[in-house]
Parts: structure tokens; C-alpha cells; sequence
């Protein structure tokens, strides 16, 4: 391979980090590469804001690759992130990676290796089966409550880790002072990392507008679709933001009012937990949405880029 260049662009939900991606991508002629824990989930399109392809001027990868019931993980995804990247790259072109999920970001460009685990302790067990009840976000809710500075280190759909957690506060020993000397992370590619952030109060009104636009489309329907399939009974994708809100609604446990009011809620939360998981790499270059318009960015991207390397292929070579 003649560059082993990748573009990150990441940054909270409701940032508008698809959008500038798929821009990005239009001009370099490349595909763009998910990195959301979510969009893997064939179906799940309304609520996880995956764009639409009627929408997409280039391809997007590693997208409706996982039925909702199916155990799909980082390991998974970063067997399928590289897959699309190495055939971006060996193709001559830039693959540019874009989402929110910290873990699933890291696991593409990073050296980051998923061993199995040991034999389990009776412990582990118990918290692998609350795992299963719970969903990634409440099982790191409940180590949160228990060791806030452990669940500062470790990103939501970190399931493994979260357990391991805490199975060690079970031990009466804390993950974050074991975490102390962990070293930087070793890069798998030469990336340049391109943060989306905005002034806090007006991310917050964009991520409740969202949630309004989503129940505009049909989020309800959608989320009856997927429950008719399965969904109340997949541990992962029934406790994702929305869905696990609107499958309260449909039972009867919630008006759809409250509804509404949670996920508006735990979008803002989840926001607040990407900020401080993407603030914490200091490779990223942080651009205020607020302060340059769609296209300037686009173009301070795209000049940084090829400053460093990037290719600029033929749109034709990719596009479907």
C-alpha cells in the first residue's frame, strides 16, 4: 500500500459528524467507514440516525451488518472496520472513518487486542448474566455508581471491560488505579482525527430536535417492525437510546410522552460521555461547528488531508 492514511471524524451525536463525513468522502472519491455501535443492526436506521442511501453521495461501510439479536462486538467490528479500510487503502483511496463510538474508533486504528477472558468467577458470571438483563449502558451505569473513576476510563459498550470492572470492586480493588500506568495507545494506521464539538446548550437543543425529527419519521414504526423480529429480547440493541425507550412505551410501561422526555434525556447524557471519552486523545483537532459552516470544514478538512497524504480519486471507481 502506497499510504496508509485514515480520516477520523467523530464527535458527539447530533453533531453533525455523517453529514461532513459523507462531504469529506464525495471530495477525496472514498468510502466512508461507520463507527457506530448501533447502525451495525440491520433495521435499526430511524433511531441511530444512519443515513438514509437515497441520502449517501458515497458508499458507507460496516453498516446492517449484525441481525438485532446477534452478539456483535468490538472484536467483530474491528475485524470489519480494517476489512473495509485495507480495501480503501489498497485501492489507492482515503477511507474516511466517522461515529461516536469511542471503543469501536479505537478498535479500527489502534493496536487493540480482544483476548478471551479466563475461566470465570462466580462473580464475572453474575455480572455477564446482569449484563444480558441490563444492556452495555446500564451494566457501566451500575459501575459507575459503584467506582466512578473506573467507569471514567472505560467507554459504555465496553462490555468486557465493564464487567471486569466490576468483578475487581467485587475484589475490593479498582480498575482505575490498576488503569495508572497504562501506556498511549500504539496506532495500526496513520490517521489524522478530526473532533465536531459545539457550544454545549446548542447541542443539547439539537439532540432533542433530533429525537422530535425521529418520531416524525416513523420511529414508532420502526421500533414495532423490529419488535415483531425480535427486539425486546436482544440484550444489546433493546437497550440502545430510543429503542429501549419506545419498547417501554409499546408494553404499556410508558406514555409516549415520558418516552420522549428519557431519550432526550439519555442523548444528552450519552453526548456528555463522548466529549469526555474524545477529549481524553490528544490527537484530535477540534472544529466548533458553530463557528464555520458545513462546507469550511469540509475544506479545512479535506486541505489538511491531502497536505498529509491523502489520495483524490475518481467518485465513479466507488459510488454503487
Amino acid at each position: 500500500m502506497s499510504s496508509r492514511l485514515v480520516l477520523a471524524i467523530v464527535g458527539p451525536t447530533a453533531s453533525g459528524k455523517s453529514e461532513i463525513a459523507d462531504a469529506v468522502a464525495h471530495e477525496l472519491g472514498s468510502r466512508v467507514v461507520s463507527a457506530d455501535a448501533m447502525q451495525v443492526y440491520r433495521g435499526m436506521d430511524i433511531g441511530t440516525a444512519k443515513v438514509p442511501p437515497s441520502a449517501r453521495r458515497m458508499p458507507l461501510e460496516v453498516v446492517d451488518v449484525a441481525e438485532i439479536g446477534e452478539a456483535y462486538s468490538a472484536a467483530l467490528y474491528q475485524r470489519d472496520a480494517r476489512e473495509a479500510i485495507d480495501r480503501e487503502l489498497k485501492a489507492g483511496r482515503t477511507p474516511v472513518l466517522c461515529g461516536g463510538t469511542g471503543l469501536y474508533v479505537r478498535a479500527a486504528l489502534d493496536e487493540m487486542a480482544f483476548p478471551e477472558g479466563e475461566s470465570a468467577s462466580p462473580s464475572r458470571r453474575f455480572w455477564e448474566e446482569r449484563a444480558r438483563e441490563m444492556g452495555d449502558e446500564g451494566l457501566w451505569e451500575e459501575l459507575e455508581r459503584r467506582d466512578p473513576a473506573s467507569a471514567a476510563l472505560i467507554h459504555p459498550h465496553n462490555v468486557r471491560r465493564t464487567i471486569r470492572a466490576l468483578e475487581m470492586s467485587d475484589q475490593g480493588v479498582s480498575y482505575a488505579e490498576q488503569a495508572k500506568d497504562l501506556h498511549r495507545p500504539v496506532p495500526h494506521y496513520e490517521a489524522r482525527m478530526w473532533g465536531l464539538t459545539r457550544d454545549r446548550e446548542a447541542l443539547y437543543r439539537a439532540i432533542d430536535a433530533r429525537v422530535d425529527e425521529m418520531l416524525a419519521e416513523g420511529f414508532l414504526e420502526e421500533v414495532r417492525s423490529l419488535r415483531a423480529r425480535g427486539l425486546a429480547d436482544a440484550p444489546t440493541a433493546s437497550q440502545a437510546i430510543g429503542y429501549a425507550e419506545i419498547l417501554a412505551h409499546l408494553s404499556g410501561k410508558l406514555d409516549l410522552g415520558e418516552a420522549t422526555e428519557r431519550m432526550k434525556r439519555r442523548s444528552r447524557n450519552y453526548a456528555k460521555r463522548q466529549l469526555t471519552w474524545f477529549r481524553r486523545d490528544p490527537r484530535i483537532m477540534w472544529l466548533d461547528v458553530d463557528d464555520l459552516d458545513p462546507q469550511g470544514i469540509v475544506e479545512t478538512i479535506v486541505a489538511d488531508a491531502l497536505a498529509h497524504g491523502a489520495t483524490r480519486a475518481s467518485r465513479g471507481e466507488v459510488v454503487r
